[in-house]
């Protein structure tokens, strides 16, 4: 068999198939057209030519005549789409025409929900009230313009939800040099007055305290596969990755639900 790798899965490869491929080449007779075919975890993972131990779960797609298949690496868990007759795989955005929700990325999001009491908020600065119900939790590098955008963002929905508040950790980038010494000043004095003048460009003074916190987020950062800044943590444990306006902030947290058990997947690697 061919071999195909992990790479591969992220990338959309629609094959020109035709059209029965997608009900089943071989066949289903009368009733429900998966009520004849059936895949575990073990053939799923030697069709991806990916140990089995990747394959987080196997099940009928809402897409009628795909499975959909999710697959663990680096820490992450995606889902990929096989056809009932075993030999397409669909990967990529899939988008219900109805309402033009991108269903692959819904699962995604739910698959790689944390459990947020594991992470720390000590070190945080807080944009709102620290007594909020709903505390969102934001990676964010004291250098980077679209966190300088998101904190404009932050401020608006407080304005208007002051039953939110934001948790800052910083996460400092390699491509801003001068981002370690600055998030550890802020950490020093836990000061977000300090992190807003450095988002808009004003110079800081020097750390004034000894502190491993930036170590400890970078190594709860890749625990978490968290890569970018800013990145939104919400409280049932949706990951956010990217700038977000105030209204799908607030859109996002009136969605919140219990993740079921499909949708947990795998732990974070340790």
């Amino acid at each position: 068999m061919k071999k195909i790798s992990f790479l591969t899965l992220m990338t959309v490869l629609l094959l020109a198939a035709p059209a029965q491929a997608f009900q089943g080449a071989d066949g289903c007779g009368t009733g429900e057209c998966k009520d004849c075919h059936s895949m575990a975890k073990q053939e799923a993972a030697g069709l991806l030519s990916l140990p089995e131990s990747q394959v987080v779960d196997v099940k009928f797609s809402e897409v009628p005549g795909l499975w959909v298949v999710d697959v663990s690496q680096q820490g992450r868990t995606m889902p990929v789409y096989i056809d009932f007759s075993k030999q397409y795989l669909i990967s990529g955005s899939v988008i219900k025409l109805a309402d033009k929700k991108d269903i692959t990325k819904e699962r995604a999001i739910n698959l790689n929900r944390i459990d947020v009491s594991q992470v720390p908020l000590d070190d945080a600065v807080v944009v709102g009230s620290p007594a909020a119900p709903l505390k969102v939790i934001v990676f964010d590098d004291p250098q980077c313009p679209y966190c300088q955008k998101q904190q404009e963002e932050m401020r608006k929905v407080i304005s208007q939800r002051p039953d939110i508040a934001f948790f800052i950790k910083m996460f400092p980038l390699k491509i801003h040099p001068e981002a370690y010494n600055r998030a550890k000043t802020i950490i020093c004095r836990k000061s977000l007055a300090l992190l807003e003048e450095s988002l808009a460009g004003k110079p800081l003074p020097p750390p004034d305290c000894e502190t491993d916190q930036i170590e400890k987020n970078f190594a709860l950062a890749e625990k978490l596969a968290i890569r970018s800044t800013p990145t939104l943590i919400m409280p049932d444990g949706r990951v956010m990755p990217g700038y977000k306006q105030a209204a799908d902030i607030i859109r996002l947290l009136s969605e919140e639900k219990p993740a079921t058990a499909a949708e947990k997947g795998t732990p974070p690697a340790k």
